[in-house]
């Protein structure tokens, strides 16, 4: 996922814009602002890989904004009403340039192009991490890594996984199955409303489970199965 911020002054503008960066699967929007000084903020503790900033905006023009951030590995998309701008846009190496008022195929072109430079930026220092996972999540179909889930929690007809990054995903999908789907060496069903991910586990004691920060419990009929995987990852060094 490529995590975005989205600012713009106009309230009409930036509903626009959060709509279509939602219906992208690949995008998550990590916060929007209609305040060029809040996003600055924002970004003094908060990495993200890609700006959509507004250029004509009343605190702080857009291109002025860009020019005062360590920009290194952040790429940016301008949006404006005004076409005069484009070309130093494109000087601070804008991925794009979107003029008011932009279709989503416009958007999708422009967030498809920052894709691609995501992709190529970390091909190298990615590991692999094995074959992905397809869920159908919010009516379109997202990728996910079983490595970036760090626990699924049942609601009835439905599971939620849980990434590293803070997303959510809700899909129609029985607990049992997703079990099946989820690698059997790295995930362990450790209630009937829980599986974990092993890896991600930061204590535990006879009846809980701290993960991510969140206190799993531990079902009765699990106890014994899941102390034997404990002390077996004890003796690996895990």
């Amino acid at each position: 996922m490529i995590r975005c911020i989205a600012i713009d002054d106009e309230p009409l503008a930036l509903r626009q814009l959060q709509g279509y960066i939602s219906r992208t699967d690949f995008l998550h929007l990590e916060r929007s602002f209609t305040s060029a000084v809040e996003a600055r903020h924002f970004l003094e503790a908060n990495p993200v890989d890609l700006m959509f900033v507004d250029v004509d905006m009343p605190d702080v023009n857009g291109l002025d904004f860009v020019r005062s951030l360590d920009s290194e590995g952040r790429m940016v998309i301008f949006t404006t009403a005004y076409a005069e701008y484009a070309v130093e846009g494109f000087k601070l190496s804008a991925v794009d340039y979107l003029l008011k008022p932009f279709s989503f195929s416009e958007f999708s072109r422009a967030a498809t192009k920052a894709k691609t430079i995501y992709e190529l930026f970390h091909r190298e220092e990615k590991p692999d991490k094995g074959p992905l996972l397809e869920i159908r999540a919010d009516h379109k179909n997202v990728f996910v890594h079983p490595g970036d889930v760090v626990y699924v929690e049942s609601e009835g007809e439905y599971v939620r996984l849980h990434l590293d990054n803070g997303t959510k995903l809700t899909t129609h999908f029985r607990l049992k199955n997703m079990e099946e789907l989820l690698p059997r060496e790295q995930f362990m069903r450790v209630h009937r409303g829980y599986i974990v991910n092993m890896e991600r586990i930061q204590s535990f004691g006879k009846k809980q489970i701290v993960i991510a920060g969140e206190e799993i419990p531990i079902g009765d009929s699990y106890r014994g199965a899941f102390s034997r995987a404990m002390k077996g990852n004890s003796r690996k060094g895990v």
